[in-house]
């Protein structure tokens, strides 16, 4: 008796775990796993976008580009060829939502460390200010790693025309004709196509969780 006890409790166990995982596996095939969106110039908010390119409603990729970095390297796109990258605008003197914005992004340096083909990316919209040492001391004291992490800068005209006509995140100052910018605390998210994935709040927790989340989704996108 107490064996043929012993022999139902075992097939109905082992009946039972079976059903479970092959739930589970019609859960997973049914359910669509998260994708993210493609952001395009129609997509986002005018005044971020250059004239000349607000009606693009498709194929849109960041442009090329090459500036020097905190240690005096030349950085291209092509140092972020097969790479995610998390990418903003800044300037070293700013006084109000850049060091917010910089530990943000440290932030995101710390979680990125044990994934592969994730960078950071930040341009200077003060190239002028921003020289080559000044960014340098501003690394090292923000803790900034350079296997992750570029700080950039050079000509002022073309830093301009990349935040406004590819990463879509700068406003134009109508006051002025120099090519100064009104920058904004987004974080853009960039695929290895170079598309862009996500804009985020730099200066909001809540949206840094948010970007971590979907660095990862994009992470296994490509797996």
């Amino acid at each position: 008796m107490y064996k043929a006890t012993y022999k139902y409790r075992l097939f109905l166990a082992i009946f039972i775990s079976i059903a479970f995982v092959i739930l589970l596996l019609f859960y997973n095939a049914l359910t669509p796993k998260k994708t993210l969106p493609i952001f395009q110039p129609n997509d986002v908010n005018y005044e971020l976008v250059d004239s000349s390119i607000q009606h693009v409603k498709r194929f849109h990729k960041i442009k090329s580009f090459e500036f020097l970095n905190q240690n005096g390297e030349i950085v291209s796109e092509k140092d972020y060829n097969g790479f995610i990258y998390v990418a903003d605008f800044f300037f070293t003197t700013c006084p109000s939502i850049c060091p917010i914005m910089t530990n943000n992004m440290l932030k995101i340096q710390n979680y990125i460390k044990d994934k592969k083909k994730v960078k950071l990316l930040s341009f200077s919209v003060t190239p002028e200010i921003d020289s080559v040492p000044v960014l340098k001391e501003y690394s090292v004291k923000k803790g900034v790693d350079d296997k992750y992490w570029n700080l950039l800068t050079g000509e002022k005209s073309k830093i301009y025309s990349l935040a406004r006509k590819s990463f879509l995140v700068v406003k134009e100052n109508a006051d002025s004709n120099t090519h100064d910018m009104i920058h904004t605390e987004n974080f853009v998210l960039v695929d290895k196509e170079k598309r862009i994935r996500g804009f985020y709040d730099g200066t909001d927790d809540k949206d840094i969780q948010v970007l971590k989340k979907d660095i990862d989704i994009l992470i296994e996108e490509y797996n």
